[in-house]
């Protein structure tokens, strides 16, 4: 998208200045042909190109049921903490912290619990609501193992700025292992609502 912003505008740049350079060069083009080639034809081209590309890496986020392989793990906010369970693979409940497979698709299941709050690892994709009484998906995938900073991205409250996560991927092989690592940590003290 950065790309094709940066061509359209260099492109209208040079144009610019060929028009302050050289006065009168685009006399002996028809004003029909500017509009059609350069309002109708150029804009069509390039905002088709940047549609098909935002469409196609939008479809890799959402989550599909009938991918295999996928890892699902459920995010929980509460105020103003992130709980994540691992269904299906353990028992295991991690605080602030989402453990996932690198080079793996992960279908981030975001539970709503109290208030409206938003999942969002920037490195990672997007982001998503987590609206009480509904379940959103998002798939994420790490193409790289690291640790990843993640946010709640929706106002929720005087705690709000606190909500901040971590997420560590693990090369796939040693995934479980690190699960098995992980212990349950009490949830982290919250504050009072005002």
């Amino acid at each position: 998208m950065a790309a094709g912003g940066t061509a359209i505008f260099i492109l209208v740049m040079v144009l610019l200045t060929i028009a302050f350079m050289r006065p009168g060069i685009g006399r002996d083009v028809d004003p029909k042909r500017w509009l059609i080639w350069g309002g109708l034809v150029f804009p069509g081209i390039v905002l088709s190109a940047l549609l098909t590309f935002a469409l196609l890496t939008g479809e890799r986020l959402l989550a599909h049921p009938q991918t295999p392989g996928v890892v699902t793990v459920e995010a929980r906010p509460h105020q103003w903490y992130w709980e994540f369970h691992y269904p299906g693979l353990t028992d295991t409940v991690t605080n602030e912290v989402l453990h996932i497979p690198a080079g793996v698709p992960v279908d981030i299941r975001v539970v709503g619990t109290d208030v409206i709050h938003s999942f969002w690892v920037p490195r990672l994709g997007g982001k998503i609501d987590a609206i009480p009484g509904h379940v959103n998906v998002i798939r994420l995938t790490a193409d790289r193992p690291g640790t990843f900073g993640g946010v709640c991205a929706e106002f929720c409250g005087a705690g709000h700025v606190a909500m901040g996560f971590s997420v560590i991927a693990h090369p796939a092989e040693a995934f479980e292992q690190a699960l098995n690592e992980a212990q349950a940590a009490p949830p982290p003290e919250t504050q009072e609502q005002p």
